[in-house]
């Protein structure tokens, strides 16, 4: 008998230890065209506005640029692995903000209610800081794993944010909403820092308490519903929520504590009755509140009837504003490819014109097409961060970047809503776009954070230890 010897080849697999491409070059190319595109914007209502490129113009590029490029050059060095796409889309957001804010300085309207137009220099300024946040973030958070350990320390944080412009001499009342404390002759809104310890601290609890709220007692026309005792924690929630809404007149807030609650409760506990129990809560609650309140009274009356709210603003009767009709006429006077940059009148929203109606100037002067291309960016965002959530190798992570993710497109839908006519105003303000320093602080931390959960997911795992040494087996097969 004889017999042959086969010595197999020897394969090395390489890509445990090469694992995913970082993608870095892809948001380098990116950022370019995020930077690119707000410079030509810019230039454009310069030339629309004055028949000339605007003197500031390569200021503002290599402004916009380097932050752009030193936020990069952080990512590549301590993410390396996180979502090329969330910093771009950051960043074209911002700068596009930045062109409308300083287009509508140029108003001469605005100036003279404002006395002077320097919204936009400021506006620069506090997206360096938010940036500069960005960057501590990444740098000093390295596994975001480690902010399990502060959930009730969150809690107490959160709350103490929300109360904060309860307390005299410190908080503001502005047209009729206490969301505003006063610190060195600057505005912050707590609030917008709160939806990130918000998050932490639901994340937390939830990872914790989800397999005992998952339990249901009874099925009801095809509904779990949950036990009363399981009802506790989102009859807290709603409670606090109510209670902003009634102290601070704080639509927005109070919608977007509880509604980034019952969605992170239903993606912990898989239960529908959740969103069922959530929705008839946040309903009940609004519409009591809105019937006893007087400036909330008055938002859903203007949402109800805007032409009858301008007509009685034009008549002097106090109490009532023009401001969401004149949205409204922006809107429609844009059409479906917009006037162009600088050629709309969305100045004549007036004060809040660069803040909460800052969409409009977007829709007048984009329109239809413009104004999608916006709403597909920020879908863009929450997209991202729902498939970091998906990609999360542990709970918390998936439950703080739903989050985040959530609060972040709540954010979007109730400010847009407001402007469009589809629900009554918040009082929000567009995330990156609008004028606000604590907006735009507090959203460059948020993706700074997703960011951390990104590259924790996406970083490939070490490749199993080999004995090059190792005799390889020899195979004998009969002939």
């Amino acid at each position: 008998m004889s017999s042959t010897t086969n010595t197999p080849t020897h394969h090395t697999s390489t890509i445990g230890s090469i694992g995913a491409p970082s993608r870095r070059n892809t948001e380098l190319a990116l950022l370019v065209f995020a930077v690119v595109i707000p410079v030509f914007a810019y230039a454009n209502v310069g030339l629309a506005l004055n028949e000339q490129v605007p003197s500031g113009l390569l200021s503002y590029g290599l402004g916009l640029g380097l932050l752009a490029g030193v936020a990069h050059l952080v990512v590549r060095k301590f993410a390396p692995y996180a979502d090329p796409l969330l910093l771009p889309l950051a960043t074209l957001l911002n700068g596009l903000g930045l062109v409308a804010i300083w287009r509508l300085d140029q108003s001469k309207l605005l100036q003279r209610i404002h006395q002077a137009g320097t919204a936009a220099p400021r506006q620069l300024l506090y997206t360096a800081l938010g940036i500069a946040l960005f960057i501590v973030v990444l740098i000093f958070l390295k596994d975001h794993r480690v902010l399990q350990r502060y959930t009730y320390i969150s809690m107490v944080g959160a709350l103490f944010l929300l109360l904060l412009p309860l307390v005299p001499g410190l908080g503001q009342n502005i047209y009729g909403a206490k969301i505003w404390i006063s610190v060195a002759g600057f505005s912050i809104q707590p609030g917008e820092f709160a939806k990130i310890v918000l998050a932490i601290f639901f994340a937390g609890y939830l990872m914790v308490k989800r397999d005992a709220l998952a339990l249901a007692s009874r099925r009801v026309l095809g509904v779990y519903l949950p036990r009363g005792r399981d009802l506790g924690p989102i009859i807290v929630v709603w409670a606090i929520s109510i209670l902003i809404l009634v102290f601070e007149t704080d639509l927005g807030t109070s919608l977007l504590f509880f509604g980034m609650f019952v969605i992170m409760l239903y993606v912990a506990t898989e239960r529908t009755s959740w969103i069922f129990f959530g929705l008839l809560m946040s309903s009940v609650g609004a519409v009591g509140v809105a019937s006893i309140e007087p400036h909330v009274k008055m938002r859903v009356q203007a949402w109800l009837d805007p032409m009858h709210e301008y007509a009685l603003s034009q008549q002097g009767v106090p109490g009532h504003s023009e401001q969401a009709m004149q949205a409204l006429w922006a809107f429609g006077s844009g059409g479906t490819l917009g006037t162009g940059w600088g050629q709309g009148h969305s100045e004549l929203i007036k004060f809040a014109a660069n803040s909460d109606f800052i969409l409009a100037t977007f829709g007048e002067e984009l329109g239809l097409a413009g104004l999608m291309a916006l709403l597909l960016i920020y879908g863009l965002i929450a997209e991202r961060g729902v498939r970091t959530a998906l990609a999360a190798r542990d709970p918390f992570g998936k439950l703080l970047a739903i989050g985040l993710s959530g609060a972040f497109a709540l954010q979007v839908f109730v400010v847009a809503g407001g402007v469009m006519g589809l629900i009554p105003l918040t009082g929000m303000t567009m995330p990156f776009l609008a004028y606000g320093g604590s907006s735009v602080i507090a959203n460059w931390a948020l993706i700074g954070i997703l960011l951390r959960i990104s590259d924790t997911a996406r970083r490939p795992a070490p490749a199993p230890a080999t004995n090059p040494d190792a005799e390889m087996t020899q195979v004998v097969r009969p002939s």
